[in-house]
């Protein structure tokens, strides 16, 4: 039942309804997971008229919802805007035990918005006694939908003082209709136009956010940090290096220019258009630097070429108390792991990782050095492969090690292995 439950659910989500139906009318037995898989798949796929006819189906074949099933009737009926059958399950769901549960009162939250009744929705709202992102991301788009922009940002506001996760759904979930709210608003504060523009540039719209950003200096309202760093986000997303330098220009006659994460993001921004010695100078001019600042100019460095420059930096980091973390190493190493290595001689680096690749693995970390290359880089053929460096000094990998590591290359042992994500992973034990 299991398995033909899941049949089902797989033909629906890929929008083979008639599949989908054919394989639910065939199952030998069913059961309310049987229900409810097909209900909830009709609602998500915006089929919200053959949900209702299933749920009375089920009902009438005598089967009582569960929490689940719920869920999937109010979402159709939000989405088919049929409130009055809404109301009617809201009254069974409080006389039945789940009323208490989140995930029901979201969707009649939900449900409730998307029928234009704001005020049933902040009515459930208010008496959930937990809500979760999702919740909350509900009520305010349905604000939003209504056209109340002051309430809209009065609970975004109430949701960040409270630390709950903002997704992008809730920043700006509904695009078109959160800029014209924005632009009904009568008093446009920092806290509404940075709202948009992060939104915008989290969720691809990169033109509209620089463009949002402009039209709120105009306004005569003052970026703060998180402005301009959501702002070089987008620049560097468009690899629009003009853009970026106009908001370079703005964030130096502010005081956000000495702020550690705005200074991360025109790194970030230089480095990805390709302008590496803006993307340092920024660098060497922070007041204050971050593990996000040292990664920034470290990968801009390898991911333009600059290895040499990348290793050296990587060694400064270490130096100044930062560890390395895998992410660094593997795009640092891997991006530069086909360029010959001319390493000034009088230069030293260790590029120990500070976390281990496998537990299981006896070798302690700090006797571990950790590279990612193309598996075929060093000659490397079998996946888990031991292979004695000192067998042969003519190899890249000997040659490779020599150039950057101080240590007695002659002492080292090589372990392959295939990590998700990274062409082939060297552990370098030191023996």
């Amino acid at each position: 039942m299991i398995v033909d439950s899941a049949i089902v659910k797989l033909y629906a989500q890929c929008g083979e309804f008639s599949s989908a139906f054919r394989a639910f009318d065939q199952m030998p037995k069913l059961d309310v997971v049987c229900w409810t898989t097909m209900i909830t798949a009709c609602s998500q796929q915006g089929c919200g008229m053959e949900a209702f006819s299933l749920f009375a189906q089920m009902l009438s074949d005598g089967f009582s919802p569960n929490e689940f099933t719920v869920c999937g009737v109010l979402k159709a009926c939000g989405e088919e805007k049929v409130l009055r059958f809404g109301r009617q399950l809201h009254g069974a769901i409080v006389k039945k035990i789940y009323k208490s549960d989140i995930f029901v009162a979201t969707a009649l939250v939900d449900m409730n918005a998307k029928c234009g009744e704001i005020e049933d929705s902040r009515y459930v709202f208010d008496g959930m006694r937990n809500r979760n992102t999702v919740t909350w991301t509900s009520i305010i788009a349905g604000y939003v939908r209504k056209g109340l922009s002051e309430e809209a940002i009065c609970l975004f506001r109430l949701m960040k003082r409270r630390n709950i996760h903002i997704n992008n759904l809730t920043i700006c979930g509904e695009y078109s209709t959160a800029t014209k709210v924005l632009q009904q608003m009568p008093l446009r504060d920092v806290v509404s136009w940075t709202a948009i523009i992060s939104g915008c540039a989290h969720l691809g719209h990169e033109s509209e956010a620089i463009e949002l950003l402009k039209e709120m200096m105009e306004d005569g309202v003052e970026p703060n940090a998180f402005t301009y760093s959501s702002a070089l986000k987008a620049c560097a997303n468009l690899e629009s290096v003009l853009h970026g330098q106009l908001v370079h220009s703005s964030a130096n006659k502010s005081p956000a220019m000495s702020n550690v994460y705005v200074g991360s993001a025109l790194i970030y921004m230089y480095a990805k258009c390709g302008y590496v010695t803006e993307a340092s100078q920024v660098f060497d001019s922070m007041p204050e630097r971050n593990l996000v600042s040292w990664k920034a100019m470290i990968v801009g460095y390898a991911r333009n070429g600059h290895c040499q420059e990348a290793l050296k930096l990587m060694y400064r980091m270490q130096a100044e108390g930062f560890e390395l973390d895998d992410y660094i190493v593997a795009t640092v190493l891997t991006a530069c792991g086909d360029l010959e290595w001319d390493m000034d001689p009088s230069f030293e680096c260790s590029l120990r990782s500070s976390q281990p690749i496998n537990p299981l693995d006896p070798v302690r970390p700090e006797n571990r050095l950790i590279l990612a290359f193309p598996c075929n880089q060093f000659g490397a053929q079998e996946t888990g492969a031991r292979v004695d460096v000192n067998g042969d000094k003519a190899t890249p990998l000997y040659k490779f090690l020599k150039s950057i590591e101080q240590i007695k290359v002659d002492s080292l042992v090589q372990h392959q292995v295939e990590l998700p994500q990274i062409p082939c992973v060297f552990i370098i034990e030191i023996v």
